[in-house]
């Protein structure tokens, strides 16, 4: 696993989708949903904190439902 692409917790996560412009949205559940309007398009992220440390499969799918690289991801940690 390289530098950048270390475990990411269920905190980190919700600070990354902060950075990104996204708000949590109230569902039932162990699922969070993370929501963003932008350009029309609605991007939703769902969040399960149980599942964390969560892996790079998991990772990948949380960047591809916010619109952005795995590496956009990650740097989004530190803003």
């Amino acid at each position: 696993m390289s530098r950048w692409k270390r475990p990411l917790t269920c905190k980190k996560v919700k600070r990354i989708l902060q950075n990104l412009g996204f708000h949590y949205r109230n569902t039932e559940g162990s699922h969070e949903n993370w929501v963003k309007d932008e350009n029309g398009r609605r991007w939703k992220v769902t969040v399960d904190c149980p599942k964390q440390p969560f892996t790079d499969f998991l990772v990948k799918s949380m960047a591809s439902q916010a619109g952005v690289s795995v590496r956009e991801f990650y740097k989004a940690l530190n803003r």
